[in-house]
Formats: structure tokens, C-alpha cells, sequence
């Protein structure tokens, strides 16, 4: 058993907070407050549905960017468990003195290569094909991107209060719009209006397993384009090259597992779902995919997202080696070529 849990916890919300002060100006303004606005229901424990004051977020937020200012050049700690001090990216190590807590630990990077943490309830452990599947509950410490799905060699972790987070966010964010659009008909699918809690669970449900095959496509994508990818993502500069190649391994992974999965379940909120999180820089380099779902929303007939689907997988791994070649034959600062290549490989 470990001794101090609320020290452990401590610890990982200081490296959280760290990682914040550090990363949270990668964020537009919108998506930013959005995402502060959520973090503060996290942190006080509000219910989805409970209006929110501006006054108390607005202090909070001031008391939060205070701290972070004391933070940004501070190094993570180690995480320290009986006595043993253990670093804090090696998850494996930390969760063989986790488990019998029933607690979960995971570490990675995030969008912008922004270091992700998370401390949580062990809902379950199991085998999934050639995965290793855990099963996250409660979260105790977090960080401000709190990705639904994270991946760790064959390990994948799905977040089910993340996973909920995001949904309300999705929710909030709708209200910018005042269109049909595909995160309308997802959210459409449900009743938020009436019942926000209970849609929020039912929506998280059924995306779990979007969530859990992006992962897995993530880590087939990995075994394609290997470490080398990963390089090159940290020396890209913020730029359009950078959203163009994680547009790129986006598509890969879907390719190889999402999609697929898609549409082999044919669930209409699923579909519209996926396409409400199509980001503007994956639709600009795979319009005929978005294309396809128009279609789908005119006759329902999944052959042309079946075409796609089995098309984009040789053509995104394709464009995913061009630009590793690319990368290691020219000058790795100058990614002008990599980007004229992959706008002149649209799909």
C-alpha cells in the first residue's frame, strides 16, 4: 500500500500545473477560456448543466495564471512512492506500485508535444487483441488537455471523465453556432436539454469506442512511421507545417483503425460525431472524405466512406514515408518542401 496517497497526488498535480504554465498559450483564446472554464468544473466538482458564475471563474482564473507565472521555469518532480523515487514519464514503473490501490497513472505527450499527466481510479485492467486496456475512472490530478485516449507502447488508457469533459465542451461550444452542422446532429442524438448528466454518460458510452480504436490506429501508425516521426514533430517550429503533418498522422490512424470500425458499427451519432472533431486542417488535405459523409447524410449508403476508408490507408502511410524522406534528405529546419509536398497530395 502506498503511505502517503495525498502526497502522490500532490506531486503529479504540481508536475500538471507545470505542464500548463509551460504549454497553455499553444491554445487560440476560444479554445483556451472553453477549456479553463471546464478545468474549473473539474477542480469544484460542479455539475454538467450547473450554470457556471463568470466572477468566480474570472478570480480563480487570475489566482491560476499567478501561480503558473511562479511555475513556467520550474523542472517536474519525480514521483515518489514509499520511498523509492521513480521518474515521472516512467508509467509502468509508477502503476506496479498502483495497482493494488486501484489506482491508474499515465504519462505521455499531447497535442503541441505538451506534457500530459493524469492520476485516476483503476476501473479495470484487461487484454484487448494485442493491447493492454486500462480502464481510467475518477481523476484525481490532471492536466489541462485531459486527451480522452492516450497510448504508451501497446498499453492504451481510455479516460471515462475526460471522455465526459470533452463531450461538455463539445456541448458548450455548440452554442458558438447556430447551424446544422455534423456536431449538432451528434449532439442531436441526445438529450442535453433536458438531461445533461445522463446524455453526457450515454453520448461518453458510445464514444469509448471511437476513442479506443483511434488509439489503437495511433500505435499501428507508430509501428509505420516509428520514432523518427516523433523528432521530427519536436524540431517543427509552430507553423502550418506542423498542423499539416499531424493532420497527416491523424488520417493514418483513422485509415488503419478508426474508420473501419466506423463503419462497421453504422451508428449515426458515432459517424457525425467523428466528423464534428474533423479538424480544419484534415479537412483541407482530405476534402473527398467529407464529401463522402455529405453523401452518407443524403442516402445513408456507407459504400462511398467504405471507399475512403480502404483508399486512405495506403495513400496517408504513402505521404507519411514521402516526409520522413523528406525530412532526412534536406536541411531539417527548412520545411517548406514538406509542406508543398503534402498540399500537392490531397486525397
Amino acid at each position: 500500500m502506498i503511505k502517503s496517497q495525498q502526497q502522490l497526488k500532490q506531486t503529479i498535480i504540481r508536475n500538471c500545473r507545470i505542464s500548463d504554465a509551460k504549454y497553455a498559450d499553444n491554445y487560440t483564446l476560444c479554445i483556451y477560456l472553453l477549456k479553463m472554464r471546464e478545468f474549473y468544473r473539474w477542480e469544484h466538482h460542479v455539475p454538467f448543466g450547473t450554470k457556471l458564475s463568470n466572477d468566480d471563474i474570472g478570480n480563480w482564473l487570475m489566482q491560476r495564471e499567478s501561480e503558473w507565472d511562479d511555475l513556467e521555469d520550474q523542472d517536474f518532480s519525480n514521483i515518489e512512492i514509499n520511498g523509492q523515487k521513480i521518474s515521472h514519464f516512467d508509467s509502468e514503473k509508477i502503476n506496479l506500485n498502483l495497482e493494488e490501490n486501484n489506482l491508474i497513472y499515465s504519462a505521455g505527450y499531447g497535442t503541441y508535444n505538451k506534457p500530459v499527466f493524469v492520476l485516476a481510479d483503476l476501473i479495470s485492467k484487461t487484454s484487448f487483441e494485442d493491447y493492454q486496456l486500462y480502464i481510467c475512472g475518477k481523476e484525481y490530478a490532471r492536466e489541462l488537455g485531459a486527451p480522452p485516449g492516450m497510448c504508451q507502447d501497446n498499453d492504451i488508457f481510455i479516460r471515462q471523465e475526460s471522455l465526459q469533459r470533452y463531450i461538455w465542451e463539445k456541448y458548450e461550444e455548440s452554442h458558438w453556432y447556430n447551424e446544422d452542422n455534423a456536431l449538432a446532429r451528434a449532439l442531436g442524438c441526445y438529450d442535453f436539454k433536458n438531461k445533461p448528466q445522463e446524455s453526457v454518460e450515454q453520448m461518453a458510452a458510445v464514444e469509448a469506442d471511437t476513442v479506443l480504436y483511434h488509439e489503437i490506429g495511433e500505435i499501428q501508425s507508430n509501428q509505420i512511421v516509428g520514432n523518427q516521426w516523433s523528432e521530427m514533430m519536436v524540431n517543427i517550429p509552430r507553423s502550418k507545417t506542423e498542423f499539416l503533418l499531424r493532420a497527416v498522422k491523424d488520417h493514418l490512424a483513422d485509415a488503419k483503425s478508426t474508420l473501419p470500425r466506423l463503419i462497421e458499427n453504422n451508428d449515426e451519432s458515432q459517424i457525425h460525431f467523428y466528423f464534428a472533431n474533423f479538424t480544419a486542417m484534415r479537412r483541407e488535405i482530405f476534402p473527398s472524405l467529407l464529401q463522402a459523409y455529405q453523401q452518407w447524410l443524403n442516402n445513408k449508403d456507407l459504400s462511398t466512406l467504405e471507399k475512403f476508408s480502404a483508399q486512405s490507408d495506403k495513400h496517408w502511410q504513402s505521404v507519411a514515408q514521402t516526409v520522413l524522406n523528406l525530412y532526412h534528405q534536406k536541411d531539417k529546419t527548412n520545411f517548406k518542401q514538406i509542406n508543398q509536398y503534402v498540399m500537392k497530395n490531397m486525397l
